[in-house]
């Protein structure tokens, strides 16, 4: 009776593992071998989003409008105004502010397009924000920069006076924004492409970026050095 039992676990034993061995032959994984033969992959840097935007006009701007069949409504000129609007010959006022030229030109064809007959509008700016980047925090001269040819965030800082003694160029940060509701920001270690002569990872800056150097370590303490006990250090004795 006894061998007869042993049989029958030896038995039930077998069939426990066939199953197994015939998935493992079939080429098949279960969802928890899956989940741990799964490679871990890093989680990618983060990287400014490539943005070639057009110009975007702005309160203060100004631009001409020429009308090829009807130079009759041609204003030179015209302004935008602090709301964003312009006040145009034979039509309501107009909000401008936020759009490119072509948008411009399509949105005076529509408003010209209830009083003429498929006008051809052309728009020209005469006056508009020049590029720009800002530098602020611990570099010599922190302000706003006119941003001419190809200018990079190492180039920038040097325009800006170049970092302070408090400065921590090992984490400069650079914020671009990227639509009207959001803004990119990256840190930079300028210290350590400096340190090694390689600049192939000194961003080029696009029309109003904004750099940031923060205060190194040693600065945010430097405040209280003085509050020491200065009577416990012994002068040194000058032969």
């Amino acid at each position: 009776m006894r061998r007869k039992l042993l049989s029958l676990a030896a038995l039930i034993s077998m069939l426990s593992v066939l199953p197994a061995m015939s998935a493992a032959q079939a080429g098949t994984v279960t969802p928890a071998a899956q989940v741990s033969a799964a490679p871990s992959t890093p989680a990618p840097e983060p990287q400014f989003q490539t943005r070639n935007a057009r110009y975007r006009i702005q309160p203060g701007d100004s631009f001409d409008v020429t009308f090829d069949l009807s130079p009759e409504f041609n204003q030179p000129a015209v302004p935008v105004q602090p709301d964003g609007f312009v006040t145009l010959r034979g039509v309501p006022d107009i909000k401008v502010s936020g759009l490119n030229v072509p948008e411009l030109t399509q949105a005076l064809k529509q408003a010209y397009g209830k009083i003429l007959n498929d006008p051809l509008i052309s728009v020209v700016l005469k006056d508009f924000e020049k590029p720009y980047f800002v530098a602020d925090g611990q570099v010599g001269k922190p302000g706003k920069y006119d941003l001419h040819g190809q200018t990079t965030l190492s180039q920038a800082v040097a325009m800006a006076g170049g970092f302070t003694a408090a400065s921590k160029h090992s984490q400069v940060l650079l914020f671009r924004r990227v639509d009207e509701q959001w803004t990119e920001a990256k840190i930079f270690n300028l210290k350590e492409m400096e340190k090694k002569g390689n600049m192939s990872e000194d961003p080029v800056l696009h029309p109003g970026d904004m750099l940031f150097v923060p205060k190194n370590v040693y600065s945010k303490i430097e405040r209280f050095l003085p509050t020491f006990n200065m009577g416990a250090f012994v002068p040194l004795q000058i032969p």
